[in-house]
């Protein structure tokens, strides 16, 4: 990866909606070199996708959001690859990681209610030849979402305990 990419990438990180002329001017290069390279980092897969943060609690999106750590016994020829795909193939996946420590597999679900999120878990995950074991931990609240704050600090918002 040039330089130039990974000058890129940290522009796009901040905000995907900048546009390539601005690209350009921020970096000193002319417009049709970024555009050529965002183009080749989208064909080679650097670039996956572009997306929104969206603050769910904001938006008043009623979707539980859980991590599942998942131990595995890893297949032959395959190790953890063929187990992840499988796991991601589900539209209710949104990220699946392989960890080092006490567990195997992060995965991030979202789904309609809690007894969707614990069906998803123990009719689909926990089903798949390898899977030891899973543990679910549901997501209560989202303080920071891809290194953005979802709330301003207000002055002093905790509540007053009394005895």
């Amino acid at each position: 990866m040039t330089a130039l990419e990974k000058d890129i990438l940290n522009v796009l990180n901040d905000d995907a909606r900048i546009a390539p002329k601005k690209i350009a001017a921020m970096l000193s290069v002319d417009e049709e070199t970024v555009k050529n390279a965002i183009r080749d980092m989208e064909k080679s897969g650097v670039i996956v996708k572009y997306t929104a943060i969206v603050n769910d609690e904001k938006a008043d999106d009623s979707l539980v959001s859980a991590l599942i750590e998942v131990k595995v016994t890893p297949k032959k020829k395959e190790g953890f690859d063929g187990i992840a795909r499988q796991i991601a193939s589900f539209p209710e996946v949104k990220s699946v990681y392989l960890m080092s420590g006490a567990y195997d597999l992060a995965v991030f679900i979202e789904d309609r209610s809690l007894q969707q999120v614990s069906r998803f878990v123990s009719e689909r995950i926990s089903t798949f030849d390898g899977v030891m074991s899973t543990a679910t931990h549901f997501i209560l609240k989202k303080y920071k979402i891809e290194g953005v704050v979802t709330e301003k600090a207000d002055a002093d918002y905790r509540l007053s305990v009394q005895a």
